[in-house]
């Protein structure tokens, strides 16, 4: 029995040199050097199992952001904007 076929990531110069600096950057934050650790991994032709066990997490999690880099490329990459009660200090604040 096969599984589903996953999205195959080819990545321009300009997203694999992006991604690459998020990944040496000290200040970005963890979840995106993770993210960009994945999306570099599914480019390099390996399964979501096995980006999965090198980096520690599910490979559902690596589908979602593969799924997503596919879709919306590195703006893909960003958290969504979430409901719930709406903030009580401004950024300005």
């Amino acid at each position: 029995m096969v599984g589903r076929v996953a999205d195959e990531v080819i990545l321009s110069a300009d997203e694999r040199s992006f991604l690459e600096a998020q990944i040496r950057r000290h200040k970005a934050p963890r979840s995106l050097s993770d993210r960009c650790r994945m999306i570099l991994l599914c480019a390099e032709g390996l399964q979501s199992k096995e980006v999965g066990a090198r980096l520690g997490v599910h490979e559902h999690t690596v589908g979602k952001w593969r799924r997503r880099f596919v879709k919306d490329r590195i703006e893909g990459l960003t958290d969504e904007y979430r409901p719930g009660r709406p903030r009580t200090v401004s950024d300005a604040q």
